[in-house]
């Protein structure tokens, strides 16, 4: 449990560091992280990283394709968690 929770911790601020990265990038009109680079780092566990990152920097927020993938994202870790706690019951 000890090993998950540093686990999601560490994904979490890495995906949260390059959401703020590309931020950066975006105003300077520099190479940018691509956006399935910060799909997949959510999709690993960085989603709250990634939505914390999103309201704090503004960023992604009016780009409704990105919002609905990210969405589909949060649907599915929802899912497979309340699967997993009823599976557990």
């Amino acid at each position: 449990m000890r090993i998950l929770l540093l686990y999601c911790s560490i994904i979490n601020v890495i995906v949260f560091i390059l959401a703020g990265y590309d931020k950066s990038q975006a105003r300077k009109k520099n190479r940018r992280i691509p956006e399935k680079t910060l799909f997949f780092m959510a999709l690993t566990g960085g989603s709250p990283g990634l939505l914390t990152a999103m309201l704090f920097f503004k960023h992604k927020t009016s780009k409704t394709s990105f919002i609905v993938k990210f969405v589909v994202i949060l649907a599915i870790q929802a899912t497979l968690i309340i699967a997993f706690l009823n599976y557990k019951k």
